[in-house]
């Protein structure tokens, strides 16, 4: 009798135990209204995983993001530093072990990972939406809100932050800006052997090669082509010619290239080249503070724009804390926050500037961000998308053959 009773209980116990499991794994649903998602998110503990190297950013986070969502709604943001490679091996290995309520909640993310991530169901799925502030301040119509590097979204990801290429050179030493690729060449005339870019595959060379294919002969019909290196070589075939062009008038008769951006950064900042890339448009003031560039150095954009990318915050599938991952999100892309990520991290803000009201656009412009910078409108209405990331390794294929292997 006894046997039976102790059994009894540890049954009821494993039944208990297993009711507590599943209610803190419950499923959370994400079509409720935006008060009750705020009210659930009261106490919660989120956390925010991803790449932790930008130093300004995280103390972004953990001074102004973190404080501001304890103070408001009473959650506590956890940033957990972790390279995007850890955090998918997390979010598969929870996958295949059943786990329905895992550690990660917030994640930062983009491109292919977040293709990975979306096609092996790690993802909530559609939030982005549900939010207030994305509604008002993101627009649902621009190429980065549709598409990640060729991906569609389908509001699985909000904009966290973006980045763009930008050209410079040194208003003294030359005062034209070439504002096409025609321009550029006769500027390489100009000033021969004074400007190069990185060889291919490195991230700034690849885009700047890109960035001619799209003036010379477009970007659009990269979204509808198929990725065949025969195909694409046709379609590119005028800006090959181009770059081909251009190389007796490059550093070294274009005979080699620099093998990375920051060769070509240090060779500007020596006076060897006239002119310098960036991925990051904010190099230049950087460069500028630090005596690294001249005071006169300046950035400047082609008149039909240069490529920029987003990168996103996404929540996982069996994050714990759904809603207070969406309300973190939401107080994120608040214009105050915004601006102070601008100011602080240096980063292009996620929200869109056309959108915001003149007293929020007058806090964008106000903003000291250092020398030979352009301001945020004129980025944002000349920033070009990526074409789908399946065509990058084409183009640096043929760049290698045809251009660097001529």
């Amino acid at each position: 009798m006894k046997k039976i009773i102790v059994l009894l209980m540890m049954i009821i116990t494993a039944v208990s135990l297993a009711a507590c499991g599943s209610d803190k794994a419950k499923d959370f649903d994400i079509n409720a209204d935006w008060d009750t998602i705020v009210k659930e998110a009261d106490g919660q503990k989120v956390s925010f995983y991803g790449f932790g190297g930008n130093e300004d950013l995280n103390k972004w986070i953990d001074s102004e993001l973190a404080v501001k969502v304890k103070e408001k709604y009473n959650i506590t943001l956890d940033r957990v530093p972790m390279d995007i490679d850890e955090i998918l091996s997390k979010l598969s290995a929870e996958k295949q072990a059943g786990t329905s309520s895992g550690v990660i909640d917030m994640i930062w993310i983009n491109g292919e990972n977040f293709y990975s991530t979306k096609e092996n169901d790690l993802l909530m799925g559609a939030f982005a939406g549900k939010l207030p502030n994305f509604n008002q301040y993101i627009d649902k119509d621009s190429d980065s809100t549709k598409m990640d590097f060729g991906y569609p979204i389908e509001e699985y990801e909000v904009p966290y932050s973006k980045a763009q290429m930008v050209l410079i050179n040194d208003s003294e030493k030359t005062p034209e800006t070439p504002k096409s690729a025609d321009e550029l060449l006769e500027y390489a005339k100009k000033y021969k052997g004074k400007v190069t870019y990185a060889a291919l595959p490195d991230f700034t060379g690849s885009a700047f090669v890109r960035n001619i294919i799209y003036d010379v002969v477009g970007y659009e019909e990269f979204f509808t082509m198929e990725a065949d290196k025969e195909t694409v070589k046709a379609y590119i075939q005028p800006a090959i010619d181009y770059l081909n062009e251009l190389k007796p008038f490059l550093w070294n008769e274009g005979k080699t290239y620099p093998a990375t951006n920051g060769q070509v950064e240090n060779m500007y900042a020596d006076g060897e080249l006239v002119m310098s890339i960036s991925y990051e448009p904010y190099t230049v003031a950087l460069n500028i503070e630090k005596n690294i560039f001249t005071e006169t150095s300046r950035s400047f954009l082609f008149d039909k724009g240069t490529i920029g990318n987003t990168n996103y915050i996404t929540i996982a599938k069996n994050a714990p804390n759904k809603a207070g991952a969406m309300v973190v999100i939401n107080e994120m892309l608040t214009p105050e926050l915004q601006v102070k990520k601008y100011e602080q991290a240096k980063l292009l803000t996620a929200i869109d500037y056309p959108l915001l009201s003149d007293d929020e656009k007058e806090m964008f412009d106000s903003v000291n961000i250092g020398k030979g910078i352009l301001d945020s409108g004129e980025l944002s209405s000349k920033q070009l998308p990526e074409i789908p990331a399946k065509f990058v390794p084409i183009i640096e294929e043929i760049w290698l053959e045809e251009v660097a292997g001529q």
